[in-house]
């Protein structure tokens, strides 16, 4: 059996001071070694040294494991995502270049006490949904090595499955963050476009683009998205997900599309149809009202992204260096990514314009349901069919993925069984966009109901870590934590009580903020920034308000002010006012008052 690197599990042993992360980094190298020494699966493109790892490890000595969120926790990295130090490839050599700053995202993680441990196989340039389009070798799946692991972010799915890793990044455009987390039995979170930075990530389809998740647990998925998310005032494409776009799911009620049988396809596996249908029926157990929905107008939307203008934009990512290196790329890459010289402007507007047509089609659909339910991948191929029959076994790879990111959804891959190959499979979970938690909360509970293991690690999941039971907590309130004028007895304070608000108690946030005073307003606008190591705990309160007032309070935050997660000196997590980072430049920082009231108190 393989190491239980969950999150909640690892936690628990860094709290009691069972493990250190030096002593976690030496089992990481042990495991590493101990799977070299069993079959070369091509995970890696470049693995850190243990002195690399244990530099990241010996940062934490001096931290406190409750004040950092991912305090101890080693990750891996799709190659197409910057590690300061360490090139970045997306599995092309000729392309590579050493970055001096990590992606946005990576750095948050680093900030918030993760290990980066390397850099993972992938299709060239995330073109493919197969695992095999790698001059590094085609990564093989974690259960059976004549299989392929899926694509493009092949190598981080499978460093998770072997426990080689507690989680992985990864990138999606079509369907690379959720299709090999269904072939290697694993949650795979494809989350809102724009939720989390896409600052150091090399584009496929920069408008499609999503930095993808793959943990062994929904609620580990949840914990890592708490963290990345947010906009970083350099891209573009990244958006404030505000809280009260998203629901809860109340048992009985919701309700579940479920495609046609006619619209389903399996590309030849008999065994697809059973397995979905058993998760259907799962679906019905947790109190899902079941919605039959006609997929062709999603299907339709599908077959834009590689017959239409998104293969140009593919061609535009990496223009000068393909075409001052055309031999540089692998064949299938090239064949794919040329063909997007073809389009034209008026061939990129009428793409555009079928897109929206299609969409307004599939508007109706989420007026009837919640979640839209199907396989994630039709049907498993081994290595050797793909060589095979590269373009037309990864088409069948994307029947029900390609749409999503062209759709602007969100979606979450949940293991749901094994084939008698003992092949992994799953369904995915769809939503609108800015519903992210609301998958990954029911995505818990059918995981709970489906697989006894996680990954090829033989563990049992851990699965109730981050998800109170709704019997628990009131569906009708909501809890948000201040920090500035709407503490209690200062000015804005009104605004939460007029709302029937309540306070609950006073709290500390994690180690990992800064404070500043804003300029250009009245005197009661503090940001509150993350910053990871270099920050300090800042005084808060945690309020809670009726769920029905919280769309109007969130409404009246201004810019650069937002909601998102907050973490707590205690450990626990909860939505909050935060800050953009930009927003920092030219302000005051007064973080060494440790909060807000203390600033107002002090001499000017």
């Amino acid at each position: 059996m393989r190491p239980d690197l969950s999150i909640p599990h690892l936690r628990e042993r860094y709290l009691s001071g069972d493990l250190t992360p030096s002593a976690l980094v030496e089992l990481i190298c042990t495991q590493m070694q101990a799977e070299d020494s069993l079959q070369d699966r091509h995970i890696w493109i470049h693995r850190l040294s243990r002195e690399q790892m244990l530099s990241y490890a010996q940062a934490l000595k001096d931290r406190d494991p409750k004040s950092l969120p991912l305090y101890g926790i080693p990750f891996a990295i799709k190659d197409n995502i910057d590690l300061a130090g360490v090139p970045t490839t997306a599995a092309c050599p000729s392309y590579a270049y050493t970055p001096t700053h990590s992606a946005t995202v990576v750095q948050r993680l680093i900030d918030a006490g993760a290990i980066p441990v390397g850099k993972t196989n992938l299709d060239q340039f995330a073109t493919g949904l197969v695992g095999v389009r790698s001059p590094y070798g085609a990564c093989r799946n974690a259960f059976d090595a004549d299989y392929i692991s899926g694509g493009s972010s092949a190598g981080s799915a499978v460093s998770v499955a072997l426990g080689l890793a507690s989680f992985s990044l990864g990138t999606d455009t079509a369907g690379s963050g959720r299709v090999p987390a269904g072939l290697n039995n694993l949650i795979g979170l494809k989350p809102t476009v724009g939720r989390i930075p896409t600052t150091g990530v090399i584009p496929a389809c920069r408008s499609l683009d999503v930095v993808s998740i793959f943990a062994l647990t929904a609620a580990d998925a949840a914990t890592v998205l708490a963290v990345a998310e947010g906009p970083d005032g350099k891209d573009a494409y990244a958006r404030q997900m505000p809280v009260h776009s998203e629901h809860a799911l109340t048992p009985g009620q919701f309700r579940f599309g479920v495609p046609r049988e006619q619209d389903l396809a399996f590309h030849g596996n008999t065994e697809g149809l059973p397995q979905f249908r058993a998760a259907v029926e799962h679906l019905l157990a947790l109190g899902g009202v079941p919605v039959e929905v006609d997929l062709r107008p999603f299907l339709a939307v599908a077959t834009l992204l590689y017959e239409g203008p998104w293969v140009a934009e593919r061609y535009a990512s990496i223009r000068s260096f393909i075409e001052a290196s055309p031999g540089a790329l692998h064949p299938v890459t090239l064949a794919i990514t040329a063909k997007g010289i073809q389009f034209s402007a008026p061939d990129t507007f009428a793409a555009h314009y079928k897109l929206k047509d299609l969409e307004m089609q599939t508007r109706a659909v989420w007026e009837d349901i919640d979640v839209l339910l199907t396989p994630t991948a039709s049907s498993p191929y081994t290595i050797a069919q793909v060589e095979a029959d590269p373009i037309q076994l990864n088409s069948n790879l994307g029947y029900y993925t390609n749409f999503v990111n062209l759709l602007d959804l969100s979606a979450i891959a949940v293991p749901t069984g094994f084939m008698h190959n003992r092949i992994p499979c799953g369904v995915t979970m769809i939503a609108r966009a800015g519903e992210d938690r609301v998958l990954l909360e029911l995505a818990s509970k059918l995981h709970a109901r489906s697989v006894s293991t996680v990954g090829a690690t033989g563990h049992a999941p851990h699965l109730t870590s981050s998800f109170p039971d709704a019997s628990h907590t009131s569906t009708d309130c909501v809890q948000v934590a201040v920090c500035g004028a709407h503490l209690s007895g200062l000015a804005l304070n009104h605004q939460l009580t007029q709302r029937a608000g309540r306070l609950l108690r006073s709290v500390k946030s994690a180690a990992m903020y800064r404070m500043y005073a804003l300029p250009g307003g009245p005197p009661y606008r503090p940001g509150l920034v993350r910053v990871g190591q270099s920050g300090a705990a800042i005084e808060m309160e945690i309020w809670t308000m009726p769920a029905r007032e919280f769309g109007s309070f969130v409404a009246g935050i201004g810019s650069p002010l937002g909601i998102g997660t907050v973490f707590l000196e205690d450990g626990g997590q909860v939505q909050g006012f935060v800050c953009e980072a930009i927003a920092a430049e030219g302000a005051t920082d007064i973080t060494h008052h440790g909060g807000w009231r203390n600033y107002l108190a002090a001499p000017k």
